[in-house]
């Protein structure tokens, strides 16, 4: 054993340990515990869900589509592929994450901006059983968000909100594309238009987190922090630079003006079309007392029935947190109707079918693969985060506990699983990126594998 396998083999007996003195590998905890009771994470479709569906086939007749191909056959952003088992950016990579099994780095711009931050991580595993888009694309999606005024201060790069925006990647070339997420309104002059994607849909509401993504068929699903869900169409994903009407040009425009579609310089926007809001109320803060779940990533499970997962995150270093969080999962199929659209009908409710508290704090991901859970934890800008592995939930609302943990990258994020197998029935690759500016690297690992 190398001397590095040494130092990290005395660490997770370590982490591990003080799982144990927290309490962590104790008894399950009983289904009658308020914060994990199953009712209080029921979503609701938002009360806008028939009208962003008006509004975008508006939008539909004025603007030209462009599918997902399209997108990755015109990336317009060169990437850097790592060498099989070598990280592409040793900086993000830190002291202790060793090799990788795949790696992309964007350009010099995007990797030290301060102006956006990666957030959430999906890939087409998540879309498709084949892990195809078409005959031969298997993109990787990133989100960004806007932190141009993160915490009311302008970072002095630019002080426009510009909300999210979604990276395609070809990970065979490491060429991508941007594209920029918008909502759908409508103007003083009863014309379709759209702005970005904020905390709240009016001018005083800031850019969307977008701590996580999962891409399912043909929807992107997007955590919104306080609420749920929004929802993407990859079937409407508009061109304004092929548009009569749209342009790329004037950054600081977004919307129609004049006639004109503006997207803050972006070549291709994707309208909401849906979205899922939390039927219970939370506090401000993350504790032991909030009973909604704050959405803070978002990950999927396609073993067995298909589920969407998601999570909190909670600061284990504030003295007003005393929770290390939450992860709950709901069927996929309960958020689409027979056509397989999104639901949008007044009193229906997305049920969720297991909840569990997390073992530590921090926690910034979450996939889940035959009843294991797998749980990405940040440690500051400096410091190698972690990705951990826990032993199978026999409950439905149990504390989950640790069974393995590994190295992450510097700043690791949201979770997607990439599974391996005939019909994707074994244990893959787990995707992230890592967010700090100059420390970022889109990348895979392969978790421990565990008996049994």
């Amino acid at each position: 054993m190398s001397l590095r396998s040494n130092v990290w083999a005395a660490a997770t007996v370590l982490v591990v340990s003080a799982a144990t003195l927290i309490g962590v590998q104790g008894p399950a905890v009983a289904a009658a515990d308020p914060t994990l009771s199953l009712g209080n994470f029921e979503l609701r479709p938002n009360a806008m869900g028939d009208e962003l569906k008006r509004r975008v086939a508006e939008l539909d007749k004025e603007l030209p589509r462009a599918g997902v191909g399209k997108i990755i056959a015109d990336a317009n952003r060169v990437g850097r592929v790592g060498a099989p088992y070598v990280p592409c950016n040793s900086a993000a990579a830190g002291r202790t994450l060793g090799s990788v099994s795949e790696s992309i780095c964007f350009n010099a711009g995007d990797n030290s901006t301060g102006l956006w931050m990666p957030q959430g991580v999906t890939t087409v595993a998540d879309a498709q059983d084949d892990q195809r888009w078409g005959e031969r694309n298997q993109p990787i999606l990133v989100s960004w968000y806007d932190s141009s005024n993160k915490d009311g201060v302008a970072n002095g790069e630019d002080s426009l909100e510009k909300g999210v925006r979604i990276t395609f990647i070809d990970p065979r070339t490491g060429r991508y594309r941007h594209v920029l997420l918008v909502y759908p309104t409508v103007n003083s002059y009863d014309n379709v238009s759209y702005m970005s994607v904020r905390t709240k849909q009016t001018g005083e509401g800031k850019s969307l987190h977008a701590g996580g993504i999962v891409w399912y068929g043909n929807f992107l699903y997007v955590a919104d922090t306080g609420r749920g869900f929004r929802v993407f169409d990859m079937r409407h994903i508009y061109d304004l630079g092929a548009a009569s009407n749209g342009t790329t040009k004037d950054r600081d425009k977004i919307g129609r003006r004049s006639g004109t579609y503006y997207g803050h310089g972006y070549r291709y926007v994707m309208p909401q079309v849906a979205s899922w809001t939390s039927t219970t109320a939370k506090v401000a803060k993350c504790t032991e007392d909030s009973r909604g779940l704050r959405f803070s990533y978002a990950g999927l499970d396609r073993s067995g029935v298909d589920h969407m997962v998601a999570g909190e995150y909670c600061n284990g270093a504030s003295p007003e947190t005393r929770a290390r969080g939450r992860v709950v999962a709901w069927p996929m199929a309960g958020a689409v109707d027979g056509a397989g659209e999104q639901i949008t009908t007044k009193g229906y409710r997305w049920k969720a079918d297991a909840a569990h508290k997390v073992p530590f704090s921090n926690i910034q991901g979450a996939a889940r693969f035959n009843g294991r859970w797998y749980l990405s934890q940040s440690r500051g800008k400096d410091s190698n985060g972690a990705l951990f592995q826990t032993a199978r939930a026999t409950a439905s609302t149990e504390t989950l506990q640790v069974a393995t943990s590994q190295p992450a990258a510097v700043g690791p994020e949201d979770l997607s699983h990439w599974q391996r197998g005939s019909g994707g029935t074994t244990l893959g690759i787990m995707w992230t990126v890592a967010e700090h500016p100059n420390k970022r690297m889109v990348y895979a690992t392969v978790p421990k594998e565990i008996a049994g």
